[in-house]
């Protein structure tokens, strides 16, 4: 099915962070599954494929519902060399994994990385699990099934439980269903989204050292009518003046109301860059 991006559309090859059976792993699989995912070990990594042209894409994980931000948002600045072409939302099922014939009953310790364990803690307390802290999701999975003992099991992804041989103990063992994380496709093209439809624009700005100078800057989309979902602030090579904005507003660049809006934005700005244009996911449409 066609996602009116070619960027997307076109892509052999996509780099994600993590271990095989990492849950980006699996956001790949869900988003641009004509693509072949390729682990890589770290942020970083992932996003110097794409800048290199080992692979055509690269999908990053950038907030979740329950812990917030994950990704540093400096990776998305103008100067990464990458344009963001899709976003994709899923929601987050951990699974208890262990060895082919191990019980519940019979797990004395889980394996998995910190965030997981947290939203995994009425299990683990429930069961008087002993928790360890690992690198990676499906890294925690790979390292059960080498440990062969069916009295330890990891929190994972059911691909992990896939790629590593491992069965399901118990499904779904998150303590908030409603657990969720938003990932960014991004490209070397820089191309927009066409004007149809749900669109969603992130940009990056900077505001000028003057007084009021983001109450100016923000409302030129309030008075524009433009709804802003996201807005996140960080600071610029160290200095405690120089803050750079990191936000994502509905619709489309040339739509009249969003054009004068980052028109005026301009005239309030030190520099102010659009990052992206691409289809709004229809998770949104079924958010509280």
């Amino acid at each position: 099915m066609s996602t009116g991006i070619k960027a997307i559309d076109e892509a052999r090859r996509v780099a994600f962070q993590g271990e095989p059976g990492a849950y980006a792993n699996l956001a790949a699989r869900q988003a641009i599954a004509h693509a072949t995912a390729i682990p890589k070990p770290t942020f970083e990594d992932a996003i110097d494929a794409a800048k290199s042209g080992d692979t055509d894409l690269v999908i990053i994980p950038v907030e979740n519902s329950l812990i917030g931000r994950i990704a540093d948002i400096h990776h998305l600045l103008p100067q990464s060399g990458l344009h963001i072409v899709g976003e994709h939302f899923m929601p987050i099922r951990h699974q208890l994994l262990g060895l082919k014939g191990a019980s519940l009953d019979g797990i004395k310790s889980v394996y998995s990385q910190a965030p997981a364990l947290a939203q995994c803690r009425a299990l683990i307390r429930s069961r008087q699990l002993v928790a360890h802290h690992w690198y990676d999701t499906a890294g925690s999975a790979k390292h059960v099934a080498e440990l062969g003992d069916k009295s330890i099991a990891a929190i994972a992804s059911t691909l992990a439980a896939e790629f590593y041989g491992l069965q399901i103990l118990e499904a779904d063992v998150e303590d908030e269903h409603h657990n969720a994380t938003r990932f960014l496709i991004m490209s070397r093209r820089d191309e927009y989204a066409p004007n149809q439809g749900k669109v969603v624009t992130s940009l990056v700005f900077q505001v000028k050292n003057v007084p009021a100078a983001l109450y100016k800057a923000l409302g030129a989309f309030a008075t524009n009518g433009v709804n802003m979902t996201k807005l996140e602030s960080y600071q610029l090579g160290g200095s405690f003046n120089a803050t750079q904005f990191y936000a994502d507003i509905q619709g489309h660049p040339e739509q009249p109301h969003v054009a004068h809006a980052l028109e005026e934005l301009a005239f309030h700005t030190a520099s102010h860059t659009v990052m992206g244009v691409y289809p709004a996911h229809p998770f949104r449409e079924d958010m509280p």
